[in-house]
């Protein structure tokens, strides 16, 4: 995944530079997530890629800051985004003392995780959160491995990448197993060019 997202960095940054992929009920969403943190809500962006939503993030008050797994992504983030920090680290093993988060933002981040890894990645975005602060999770609803590979061949791009795809039940339990508790969920049907239903969920450590 790190070398599919290497590869692409500036076609994805180039072709998704704000919130052209979103509803507006998903960045509602969003700034309700913003609202429940506690404290300074300090954030961490958990998969930032080129660091689009950060400024979303900022603009509801949100002290925000980055980490990918892609060095490639990161080196975006800091060009089109330098006023937010960011560093190369993978969500499942955060550079982060225990507890120093209001809020981790995984904005479909988890899809390329497989079913066996997911739990871990869960847990250590839990790990960062001070007790009382807020995991969201947004990925595409469904079931099965999805090949996404081909959108990016056809600009020229020869990888691989595929993805994850979960019902948010699947996801409730998973965090629930995690140790937070969901207290917001948004499933919405497929608009426009998608293929899958999407789904947002909010938890709290």
């Amino acid at each position: 995944m790190r070398s599919a997202y290497d590869e692409v960095a500036d076609t994805y940054a180039d072709h998704f530079r704000s919130t052209e992929p979103e509803l507006p009920v998903e960045l509602a969403v969003v700034g309700h997530f913003a609202s429940l943190l506690p404290g300074e809500r300090r954030v961490l962006d958990a998969g930032c890629g080129a660091g689009r939503m950060m400024p979303v993030l900022a603009g509801h008050g949100c002290r925000v800051e980055g980490v990918d797994l892609s060095p490639e992504m990161v080196r975006r983030s800091h060009l089109d985004h330098a006023e937010y920090p960011a560093q190369v680290a993978s969500i499942a093993d955060l550079p982060f003392p225990d507890g120093c988060f209001d809020g981790v933002f995984s904005w479909y981040s988890t899809i390329h995780a497989p079913d066996a890894e997911l739990p871990s990645a869960l847990r250590e975005m839990r790990r960062v959160l001070r007790p009382g602060g807020f995991l969201l999770v947004a990925f595409q609803c469904g079931e099965g491995v999805r090949d996404v590979s081909e959108s990016y061949r056809r600009r020229g791009h020869d990888i691989v990448l595929h993805r994850w795809n979960r019902t948010s039940d699947d996801m409730v339990h998973a965090l629930a197993t995690a140790g937070l508790e969901v207290v917001a969920r948004l499933e919405r049907a497929a608009a426009g060019h998608e293929r899958e239903a999407q789904a947002v969920v909010i938890a709290r450590a």
